[in-house]
């Protein structure tokens, strides 16, 4: 009796115990596993390569700083990093995929402002949310824009074109990088001030707009320096101003809209990088920090140089600040010129 009695006593320490380990456990918040998993994901973070999605095709401000970024970035995590373009629906389809990508560092989006924070103004159905969407990593680039004309338009400078434009009311076009891009809204913005009639012809991204200015099919284009440098400098387009406070210095020739009589028109872009919402902390500062070396490094500010891209780095603090501003701000201006996507 005293051996069964033992053990009866034993068994039921044992099963008090066990009771109390896991109710022990049970009260360990949940967000402390979420922490030690997410520590040790980013330890081996990244195993495989990481994907930058493109809401534009290869060309162009957007592609561009996608591609300053992708081969130094991959240098210093050791992965390769592949540029995805995927370009479309005013660029829902890559925010939308990226939206519902695995939220785990490996499938990031290039963020072009025009979208980020155009698109919830213009679209009543937005299939994405700019901010619970989406987890800010940095700002990579900014751009001021520039105003392009075929050089059959009769005009050598911004005056000259408004006063064109006003004689001949809807008989030029411009072309912009889609619908709901900076170069549409910026351009019916451009139109309101100058108070002119231009007839717009949407693209799905720089590449394909440029191939028709350049032909003369349309005559106007206000988009990034890096779409239409080259055939600045050589002749094949005129640039009439340049929207940014200051001169661009690989176009030091170009003056400013409030040197050629339009101070009230300035237009800049920039592009972000984003992962998807709940990517987990250490995950996100992994990225950060190799993304932050990627854009201080001299050759990539050499590269941006060249291609007319301002890098300008900020954190994922600032870069979400940013979007919050600007979001208000560009919502107030589409909806005082009445843009709406064709």
């Amino acid at each position: 009796m005293n051996k069964v009695f033992s053990s009866k006593l034993l068994n039921n320490h044992l099963n008090c115990f066990s009771d109390y380990v896991s109710k022990a456990l049970s009260a360990i918040p949940a967000v402390v596993f979420s922490i030690v998993c997410s520590t040790a994901q980013a330890q081996n973070f990244p195993e495989h390569p990481i994907t930058l999605v493109v809401p534009n095709p290869p060309g162009g401000f957007v592609d561009t700083s996608a591609r300053l970024l992708s081969e130094p970035l991959a240098r210093l995590i050791n992965q390769p990093v592949v540029i995805d373009n995927r370009p479309g629906a005013s660029g829902n389809t890559a925010y939308q995929y990226v939206a519902r990508a695995k939220p785990d560092g490996y499938t990031l989006l290039i963020s072009y402002s025009g979208y980020h924070v155009g698109n919830p103004s213009l679209m009543d159905k937005l299939p994405w949310d700019p901010i619970k969407d989406f987890t800010p990593l940095a700002l990579l680039t900014t751009s001021t824009n520039v105003i392009a004309v075929h050089p059959s338009v009769p005009a050598n400078n911004l005056k000259e074109f408004i006063a064109y434009a006003k004689a001949n009311p809807g008989k030029l076009n411009y072309a912009s990088q889609g619908n709901g891009s900076v170069s549409h809204i910026g351009t019916e913005i451009f139109k309101q001030i100058a108070n002119i009639d231009l007839v717009h012809v949407p693209y799905k991204g720089s590449g394909a707009a440029i191939q028709d200015v350049l032909s003369g099919q349309v005559q106007v284009f206000i988009t990034t320096p890096p779409s239409v440098m080259q055939h600045i400098q050589i002749d094949k387009l005129k640039a009439l101003a340049v929207t940014g406070k200051t001169r661009h210095p690989m176009l030091p020739n170009v003056p400013t809209t409030a040197e050629a009589g339009v101070p009230s028109f300035q237009l800049e872009s920039w592009v972000g990088l984003y992962a998807p919402a709940n990517t987990p902390p250490a995950v996100v500062a992994k990225i950060t920090d190799a993304v932050k070396r990627s854009m201080e490094l001299p050759e990539v500010k050499q590269r941006a140089d060249t291609a007319g891209v301002d890098i300008s780095y900020l954190n994922p603090t600032a870069l979400d600040a940013l979007l919050k501003k600007e979001l208000p701000y560009w919502n107030k201006i589409i909806k005082s010129a009445n843009i709406h996507l064709d």
